[in-house]
């Protein structure tokens, strides 16, 4: 018998997931702009409001996936979203910007214990013979949070007022908290819990899913300068209108392929997922760069958000089977590794645009996604052909 995938607290999970994602992209596309209009602070360091957001999360990550398993999912996930939504209503009293990086900082603290524990929770109430397509429904709800953010950020901001702006990520981020409380989980046994609070130095991350975190943060680098620069590329190329549809056919293409590619990736294996699901990404890529047209841009926001829509819920699919009973350590250790990736690709395409401009480093970049499959053939995927087989005999029996 097939088991349940939509039980009430996967879907509890997902619904909170999405509330703390929403506010960050909400906050992600704003908080620059609030600096430079309301703070009076220069274009040059804005960007601070968001490096020091990931860099919080990034520090708390290895720590919270530890205490994750050693604590429990709950008290941590009670802990994470407090701070998530006690710090969001700090937000009215961001008088000066250094006032303004603290909250950032705090709030960057909830985000990764949040987002680690999530990941871990998920992991938990899905069945294992459908580990592949509900980890994929659950990064779903990371996507359509980044679809959904920007447009309510810049909307807020032009038609209402910060405090408006400030309200509403205070209130979703309540709904995180609210949602949050009605997940239930099993208990892990005691004898899979780590006796201590405080990691050893090799204990901060899980060795064994480095391989595919670093595959995953090749393809973040990349796609650092689709979240980053693609409204700015669409404008130089006069095809500012269709930019705002962008991410939409981005959505609706991944809504489209969610329920396939979850359930292949459990059937057949990663390899027929994520070899495939680069080389889609790549000619995304390649059709962003040479767009000339709404129709060529639409197109490759369809795509990229097939592939590379993919390939994130598939990586951290592989890496939570590589240590199913340390779920916490392989989000946190995943995760990590991920957005230092985005982090250091959003101020890396930065230079490279700026020398050789936003077409060619997009055709470039298609050419480098393309070498990614060597480097996940090399440090993954040569491995999983005999693993998936003995997987499939096992069920079979």
């Amino acid at each position: 018998m097939k088991q349940p995938l939509w039980t009430k607290s996967f879907l509890n999970v997902c619904t909170s997931n999405f509330f703390i994602f929403l506010v960050f992209y909400i906050l992600f596309v704003t908080m620059p702009i609030f600096s430079i209009e309301q703070l009076q602070v220069p274009e040059s360091r804005a960007g601070l409001v968001v490096t020091v957001f990931l860099l919080s999360a990034i520090i708390i990550r290895p720590l919270s996936g530890h205490w994750v398993d050693a604590i429990g999912r709950m008290p941590m996930l009670i802990t994470a979203v407090t701070i998530f939504f006690l710090s969001s209503g700090f937000y009215f009293f961001a008088e000066s910007f250094g006032w303004l990086l603290l909250i950032r900082f705090i709030q960057g603290i909830g985000f990764g214990m949040g987002t680690t524990v999530m990941g871990a929770l998920a992991a938990d109430v899905v069945p294992d013979s459908r580990k592949g397509e509900g980890m994929g429904y659950f990064a779903m709800s990371m996507n359509l949070a980044m679809v959904a953010g920007p447009f309510v950020g810049l909307t807020l901001i032009q038609s209402y007022t910060y405090t408006t702006l400030f309200a509403v990520c205070t209130l979703f981020a309540g709904l995180a908290f609210a949602t949050g409380l009605f997940i239930r989980v099993p208990k892990l046994p005691e004898a899979d819990r780590p006796q201590s609070l405080m990691p050893g130095v090799n204990g901060l991350l899980e060795k064994s899913v480095l391989p595919v975190a670093l595959t995953g943060a090749f393809i973040a680098l990349a796609y650092s300068s689709v979240l980053s620069f693609v409204s700015v590329h669409a404008k130089n190329i006069g095809l500012e209108e269709a930019a705002s549809y962008f991410f939409v056919v981005y959505a609706v293409v991944l809504l489209l392929s969610r329920p396939f590619t979850g359930k292949w990736f459990d059937q057949y294996g990663e390899n027929i997922i994520v070899i495939p699901a680069i080389f889609i990404f790549s000619i995304g890529m390649y059709l962003l760069g040479s767009a000339q047209t709404a129709f060529v841009l639409l197109a490759a926001g369809g795509l990229i958000g097939l592939g590379y829509g993919t390939l994130v819920p598939s990586m951290q699919t592989i890496a939570l089977q590589k240590v199913p009973k340390r779920a916490g350590a392989a989000t946190a250790t995943f995760f990590t590794i991920f957005d230092i990736g985005i982090g250091s690709g959003s101020f890396l395409v930065g230079i490279v645009a700026e020398s050789v401009g936003f077409r060619s480093l997009y055709v470039n970049s298609s050419i480098f996604i393309v070498l990614i499959v060597g480097v996940y053939i090399l440090l993954h995927g040569r491995f999983q052909r005999g693993k998936h087989k003995k997987s499939v005999q096992s069920r079979e029996v």
